[in-house]
């Protein structure tokens, strides 16, 4: 892909300060870009800073260094007017859609939020627009008076997905929207998604930790470990030829459907705790957990390169 892409981070961390002057490292030189009308599948384990590499890309934190851009324009640098475009562009879907939704307000005030933010309608023509919303994710015109309390999660979530389609985004940053969810309800909120991108040519950032439903969704994916990028490849390539020792054990936990194969498989099995995020290692983040590593890989820290066309790894073992 040589088009410019319409959201990317070039080298982004993400710093907290803690109590005591301590600074966690929740995000540390990330680079990625997400193309108009795909899915980047971006994994790893909880806590690995996928959901703040989400919200750095949507706007929501300002990255401590490096850049984010939106269109070829880092959003820091933004006038007031475009600003405006890319926060009404890049909308988020969030994890938990019992705590994503004001219990106070109706379900057609929370679809209606960004409509009125945006000043985009009035009125009927606004009342109109909620229902017309709610309708495209499997609800009814009915449901708009009623408070979430009386909705199902799977429900929810649809009340959260139409909130963030009323502005008309380009980009929808899913951070999680399943893992809350019952199975059965799982696939009904991932195949709306598929729906609406088609329909609505949406580029979609999906975080999760289910890489069975990233493998569904992604024409991409990316892998994170503490912090860092450790690979990234189209799906089918990096499904079918993982080469960070990292993405070789998460993808070996997939369960298999054929209890034949699942019996005989070889899981890899990680020993040893992540290190923390506050004081992380010099070199590789994973070099303490990793069955293959090398001396060098605990001082020097790989950079993310690509070693094969649109493959990119972060890792001294390959080419060895």
């Amino acid at each position: 892909m040589t088009a410019t892409p319409l959201l990317e981070a070039r080298n982004v961390s993400k710093h907290f300060v803690l109590g005591g002057g301590a600074v966690l490292a929740a995000v540390d030189g990330v680079s990625l870009a997400l193309h108009r009308g795909e899915t980047l599948g971006l994994v790893g384990e909880s806590g690995c800073g996928k959901s703040t590499v989400g919200r750095t890309l949507a706007g929501l934190y300002d990255p401590t260094g490096g850049e984010v851009l939106f269109d070829g324009k880092n959003i820091t640098a933004l006038s007031s007017h475009e600003r405006q475009d890319f926060t009404r562009s890049t909308q988020m879907i969030f994890q938990d859609p019992y705590a994503s939704l004001n219990p106070r307000m109706t379900v057609g005030d929370i679809v209606a939020e960004g409509l009125d933010i945006y000043r985009i309608c009035r009125g009927k023509e606004r009342m109109h627009r909620i229902y017309e919303l709610l309708s495209l994710v499997g609800l009814h015109k009915e449901h708009a008076n009623r408070y979430p309390h009386e909705f199902s999660g799977g429900q929810r979530q649809r009340i959260g997905i139409a909130r963030s389609l009323a502005v008309e985004p380009r980009v929808l940053v899913c951070d999680e929207p399943i893992s809350a969810l019952d199975v059965s309800i799982q696939a009904q909120v991932v195949n709306l998604l598929l729906g609406l991108q088609e329909r609505f040519g949406l580029t979609y950032l999906f975080i999760s930790h289910d890489l069975s439903m990233v493998r569904y969704l992604s024409d991409r994916v990316a892998v994170m470990y503490l912090g860092s990028l450790v690979e990234t490849a189209e799906s089918d390539e990096l499904y079918a030829t993982p080469l960070h020792p990292y993405t070789r054990a998460l993808l070996s936990a997939i369960p298999l459907p054929d209890p034949e194969k699942e019996g005989s498989r070889r899981r890899i099995l990680l020993e040893g705790d992540v290190p923390s995020p506050i004081n992380p290692p010099p070199g590789c983040r994973f070099a303490s957990r990793c069955p293959e590593g090398l001396p060098l890989c605990a001082e020097v820290r790989p950079e993310l390169r690509e070693c094969a066309p649109g493959h990119f790894l972060a890792c001294h073992l390959h080419g060895r």
